[in-house]
């Protein structure tokens, strides 16, 4: 079968390989891949800014349909549609494990990273990470369950009260996400872009969210005072990955505010005023990825038309145009990409 493999570190080296189909173990699941999404990870991969076991085939955005089960496996059968957790391996003896939260696990192996992913037309899952889809959630929506249950996770790291102002900083997929996540909880929602996020910001509008701002035409400080009668906005998530935003996050907030910084940078050195977090005692946390308790949640979401991730999905490409798919996304013009196989 045909795969998406990252075969050595550094710029580029992203082949499409004729690779063995995967033998399902004793507690696996294996998976035709119906649709699987390009992650802001996949190209920091691609690039030679995030370092994988390679080689491996990326993907680890997936849906698909179960078409074997290992011989210890009882809660899937075949036709089962489904989505996974990126989690393959853990130590399953360290603290994080015992708490299930995997994501922190410091032998966890992933899918898309250290094992293969989605790219290519079958994968193998372990059993604990398959989640079966409801049944109104197609395949297209389910394969941005990940990124959504990453915006799940960082949302349960917050107190948001119905009414409360919360701020995205970013209209990427995971701030498009977010922001979907924020308003489901009762929030107004700010999510802010740049003039080359348009097309972006219109598609936040589409979505319901309450103000979609482009902070280089308009001061989205005085936009949220205004809301707030002066006292800042109560949570701010950053999902830019941007530096600048760090600063503007951090100033938004009103005293006692909350920052869950979710976007990832790359190799950047951030220098934060810790006065302005002290005084304003502003709580401040990361956000990793997801765990199990995330997912069916995020599914559920869906399901119930909460949040709507079909709505992002601009371009689909078969995995053998790549070059395509990279392209859409660094213009600006793709908000989300979906890959698929054609064998």
């Amino acid at each position: 079968m045909k795969a998406l493999v990252k075969t050595e570190l550094g710029f580029g080296n992203l082949e499409i390989l004729d690779v063995e189909e995967p033998k399902v173990g004793k507690d696996q699941v294996k998976i035709l891949v119906k649709y699987a999404g390009i992650c802001g990870s996949d190209v920091h991969t691609y690039e030679g800014n995030y370092k994988v076991a390679t080689p491996v085939t990326l993907g680890h955005e997936f849906s698909g349909v179960v078409v074997e089960v290992g011989e210890y496996v009882t809660e899937f059968k075949i036709g089962d549609r489904v989505t996974s957790e990126t989690t393959f391996e853990i130590c399953g003896e360290c603290e994080y494990c015992a708490t299930k939260d995997y994501n922190l696990c410091n032998n966890r192996k992933g899918l898309g990273s250290q094992q293969n992913g989605g790219f290519t037309k079958y994968l193998v899952a372990r059993k604990e990470s398959v989640h079966k889809l409801p049944d109104h959630v197609d395949y297209q929506s389910a394969a941005m369950t990940e990124p959504l249950a990453c915006t799940y996770h960082a949302a349960e790291k917050t107190s948001i009260n119905k009414g409360d102002v919360v701020v995205v900083l970013g209209p990427g997929p995971i701030g498009l996400l977010m922001a979907q996540v924020a308003k489901s909880r009762g929030a107004k929602v700010i999510i802010t872009g740049l003039d080359h996020d348009q097309v972006r910001l219109n598609k936040a509008e589409e979505l319901g969210i309450d103000l979609a701002v482009n902070i280089q035409q308009q001061d989205v400080k005085g936009l949220v005072n205004e809301l707030t009668n002066g006292y800042g906005a109560n949570v701010v998530f950053e999902c830019s990955g941007a530096v600048p935003a760090v600063k503007m996050g951090l100033d938004l907030l009103r005293k006692k505010g909350q920052y869950v910084q979710v976007g990832i940078f790359a190799n950047a050195e951030i220098l934060v005023n810790f006065e302005n977090i002290i005084q304003k005692e502003i709580r401040v946390v990361g956000s990793r990825s997801q765990k199990s308790s995330d997912w069916d949640p995020s599914l559920a979401l869906m399901n119930e038309n909460l949040v709507n991730t079909e709505k992002l999905v601009t371009h689909e490409f078969d995995i053998t145009q790549w070059d395509d798919a990279y392209n859409k996304i660094k213009s600006g013009e793709a908000i989300k990409v979906l890959l698929t196989t054609s064998e």
